[in-house]
């Protein structure tokens, strides 16, 4: 068992839904064992510049149900050199403050990772980020209701494409990841699914379309915006192939990281941020809290953030399966 004593929290990268959720798991079961509890705002940022305050129970009531983050989030540069983590090292001793907890994805874990090797100060991660890109857990804090907002937004798409016997190229967020785009296009019936995983087969993109046109009054395309053409040249080369469609394009954009996290989110956002609390006080550091079959199983921040390149081929032919 450790001797840590006071314990503060930060937010770093995208935000994502249910990071609320995350920070009053963390802040109220590090009073349930005793400890102080910090906040820190505005990620590493906030920690060079020393915007550390004391949160009690009180400060995380009634954002459980809040999209966004309360502690806000921000890039550092200056966290990145030597002397920037120089400077958060000794605002965390002037706190005396003992250990982290970290919300976010790669970089953070990164951030984290680097801050441990200078300073062998304690850190637990935990994943938040819409994209469910990291190892480790099966789902990543937010994932949910990203994939739940784009299923709601392409289900209203849908309507007006029925309507008006249209063919709508939908572009989701996914720089680096498909999984976004793979789940909701399978759970809107999309006729194809383009992700930066996989090469595009236009040829059979097309032959589909083709295949389908007289017995579909809409048609939706799910593109990544991580796909290497992106939506708008996708919608350009579906025009051209068939002159006859009327094709649009909408781009979802950053309403995938707002709105109120689903419940699915809250409970992973809570049971983490208990299980990375207690991981502290059992004497972890440099790892990363997540959910795997079901069970919460700490993974080290080097092997987290090693991005998911591959994508489960049985959810790729569901997708062409059942866009006949």
């Amino acid at each position: 068992m450790s001797n840590i004593n006071n314990i503060a929290v930060l937010t770093s990268g995208g935000d994502s839904p249910g990071m609320n959720a995350g920070i009053r798991a963390v802040i109220r079961t590090g009073i349930y064992h005793g400890k102080n509890m910090f906040g820190i705002r505005r990620g590493y940022d906030g920690l060079v510049q020393g915007d550390i305050t004391p949160m009690d129970a009180k400060s995380v009531a009634n954002i459980i149900q809040r999209g966004g983050t309360i502690l806000k989030t921000a890039r550092s540069d200056e966290f990145r050199t030597v002397e920037g983590r120089q400077k958060a090292y000794e605002n965390l001793k002037k706190l005396n403050i003992d250990a982290l907890v970290v919300i976010g994805g790669d970089g953070t874990f990164t951030g984290a990772s680097k801050f441990i090797e200078e300073f062998d100060i304690p850190i637990i991660g935990m994943p938040g980020t819409i994209d469910n890109d990291l190892n480790g857990t099966d789902f990543t804090i937010g994932y949910d209701t990203a994939i739940n907002t784009v299923v709601d937004a392409v289900d209203k798409i849908r309507d007006t494409a029925e309507s008006h016997d249209r063919l709508f190229v939908v572009e989701v967020m996914g720089r680096d990841s498909g999984l976004i785009a793979l789940r909701s296009g399978i759970s809107t019936g999309a006729e194809a699914v383009l992700i930066p995983e996989l090469e595009v087969d236009y040829d059979a993109i097309m032959k589909r379309l083709d295949k389908t046109r007289k017995n579909k009054s809409s048609r939706i395309i799910i593109v990544a915006e991580g796909d290497k053409e992106g939506g708008m040249v996708v919608a350009e080369k579906i025009q051209s192939n068939f002159p006859a469609y009327d094709v649009r394009l909408s781009i979802l954009g950053h309403i995938q990281r707002g709105g109120s996290p689903t419940c699915m989110d809250r409970v992973l956002a809570s049971r983490l941020g208990v299980a990375a609390v207690e991981g502290l006080i059992e004497g972890r550091k440099g790892e990363m809290a997540g959910l795997i079959c079901g069970n919460v199983q700490f993974t080290p921040f080097n092997k987290a953030i090693k991005h998911i390149d591959k994508v489960n081929e049985n959810l790729t032919r569901i997708v062409e399966i059942l866009s006949l």
